[in-house]
């Protein structure tokens, strides 16, 4: 079972480029079932969406916001949802009392991966990799 993290959903999104099609090629091979998105890359990527929009220039902008909040909304509603539970809670606080340095969205992501015995897709390894416990892989 994998875990995307919130840097492989952006590729995926994107529809091109090497690191896209390297991951799709790497995710071909596998079974959708197997695939789960966390309820924290929805908050990041809503939460940047939300900027992109309060900051907009022009309607024009406003609109290309709301266009992709609502594709994200599309896309998160189709998928297999992993919840930010109190096993992750508790395993975050267990780290943070270890002093693992990484930043709390990323360290949620991964007790979320941990706490269910997945693994992580990422391209950001240098920051997973200091996160003792956890089963990460690159496939971009």
């Amino acid at each position: 079972m994998f875990l995307f993290d919130t840097d492989c959903l952006t590729i995926l999104k994107q529809r091109s480029g090497g690191s896209f099609e390297r991951l799709s090629e790497r995710v071909s091979r596998h079974s959708a079932l197997e695939f789960f998105i966390s309820i924290v890359s929805f908050h990041e990527q809503v939460s940047g969406w939300n900027v992109y929009v309060a900051r907009a220039k022009d309607q024009r902008g406003v609109v290309r916001g709301y266009e992709k909040l609502e594709g994200l909304l599309l896309d998160y509603a189709q998928a297999q949802l992993l919840p930010y539970d109190e096993a992750a809670a508790s395993l975050f606080d267990e780290l943070r009392k270890e002093k693992v340095r990484v930043g709390t969205m990323d360290l949620r992501i991964a007790t979320i991966a941990i706490s269910n015995n997945m693994t992580l897709l990422t391209r950001n390894t240098v920051d997973f990799e200091r996160i003792p416990g956890l089963t990460f892989e690159d496939w971009t």
